[in-house]
């Protein structure tokens, strides 16, 4: 009883131990420090939004060195952000270049989800070309990586055919799984929180988000971070990749 005892209280001990060990790993993983990349390398610096970031005052964003704005707009084939059409309206307002990403979803249709997102897009004066977010997290398990890129080149070729040039955002994991190999040719957007963000030549990427845990005036909550790759020339010729669409 004892020895059984004694194997009972390692074997839970260790449960625990690797436990501890994991919450750990995605601690450092997705709340870990962050880079602090150059600004004398990326002096073009910006931040995307979604609703947790509630009715955002866009006019104290430049005083504060922010550049750019992502904003949420869509999400699979239905979903709205609530706070988009708001946000949308303050953004031309205030003159501050501005562009909207659809959260890309794995179970639907990729030529719907693209009509989802044009509905939103549509009239609402983006300078910055649209992007779809594409990762694992906040989405269901089980689908088959051949049908997701067949859905996602579905979506893109639908928003092609409607006028737009979109960005691709993504993690590494989501780069190696969906990107590489399939839509090199699209600009991307990489999550990540080492430097450099992935591996390879520096152009590969176009932004950079670097952190989670953003503070800044007139945003509430945490707010993502990001950096433009390239100078003041490039990011003009970057926010010329905005399109109206057409119908």
């Amino acid at each position: 009883m004892k020895h059984r005892k004694g194997i009972a209280i390692l074997t839970t001990a260790l449960l625990l131990a690797g436990g501890a060990f994991a919450g750990l790993f995605l601690y450092g993983r997705y709340f870990g420090e962050a880079p602090e990349p150059s600004e004398e390398a990326y002096p073009i610096r910006g931040i995307d939004l979604s609703a947790h970031n509630g009715a955002v005052d866009f006019d104290l964003l430049p005083a504060q060195g922010i550049d750019f704005v992502y904003q949420k707009a869509t999400e699979g084939t239905d979903f709205t952000d609530r706070y988009f059409l708001d946000n949308a309206r303050r953004a031309l307002l205030s003159g501050i270049p501005c562009g909207a990403y659809h959260f890309f979803r794995f179970d639907s249709d990729g030529e719907l989800q693209a009509l989802n997102f044009h509905n939103a897009l549509r009239g609402r004066g983006f300078t910055l070309p649209p992007a779809i977010d594409i990762e694992e997290w906040g989405n269901p398990d089980g689908h088959d990586t051949a049908k997701i890129v067949e859905r996602l080149r579905r979506m893109l070729q639908t928003l092609e055919r409607l006028g737009y040039r979109p960005v691709l955002y993504t993690n590494k994991d989501g780069y190696y799984r969906f990107v590489r190999g399939n839509f090199d040719n699209y600009p991307l957007w990489i999550c990540s929180f080492t430097d450099p963000p992935l591996e390879g030549a520096r152009t590969r990427w176009a932004i950079w988000q670097y952190s989670h845990r953003g503070r800044l005036e007139g945003v509430e909550g945490t707010v993502d971070l990001n950096v433009f790759n390239g100078d003041e020339e490039r990011f003009r010729r970057f926010t010329g990749g905005a399109s109206e669409g057409h119908m």
